[in-house]
């Protein structure tokens, strides 16, 4: 029994040597935590910064080809005062504005000033009713001349 009681009584002087060595580590690591609180904020801030370029930099799926709508692709019959300006063949509603838009430039008849109005010539004047047309006014005025 003699060696039973030798074991414990070496036992006993290791455990509290363990709490001295914890409250020595304890003492200790409050001052570096201090340290490295101090130093975490600037890094926080950097990363921070840094945050909003990642979102720019991160892409977009491509977006969908839209497909025109039928309605305007639709061939029309033009008036003939109509049929003088763009040609007598049936065309879309885009195709009669470009080309409108094609005989204004080659016959220099947008307004000098204000480009937003068109000075109208004699075939011009058949189709919109009156001497200077604004170009918003030019696509309602187009309706009445074709079917």
């Amino acid at each position: 029994m003699a060696t039973a009681k030798k074991a414990p009584a070496k036992k006993a002087p290791a455990k509290k040597a363990a709490p001295a060595k914890k409250v020595a580590a304890k003492k200790a690591a409050p001052a570096k935590k201090v340290a490295a609180k101090k130093a975490a904020p600037a890094k926080k801030v950097a990363a921070k910064k840094a945050a909003p370029a990642k979102k720019v930099a991160a892409k977009k799926a491509p977006a969908k080809k839209r497909t025109p709508n039928a309605a305007f692709m639709k061939a029309l019959t033009l008036s003939p005062a109509l049929a003088a300006v763009v040609g007598d063949k049936p065309l879309p509603r885009t195709e009669i504005v470009s080309k409108l838009w094609t005989y204004i430039k080659s016959k220099g008849l947008q307004d000098k000033v204000n480009k937003r109005m068109i000075n109208a010539d004699e075939k011009l004047r058949a189709v919109f009713g009156k001497a200077q047309v604004s170009m918003f006014e030019m696509a309602g005025l187009i309706g009445k001349h074709v079917k």
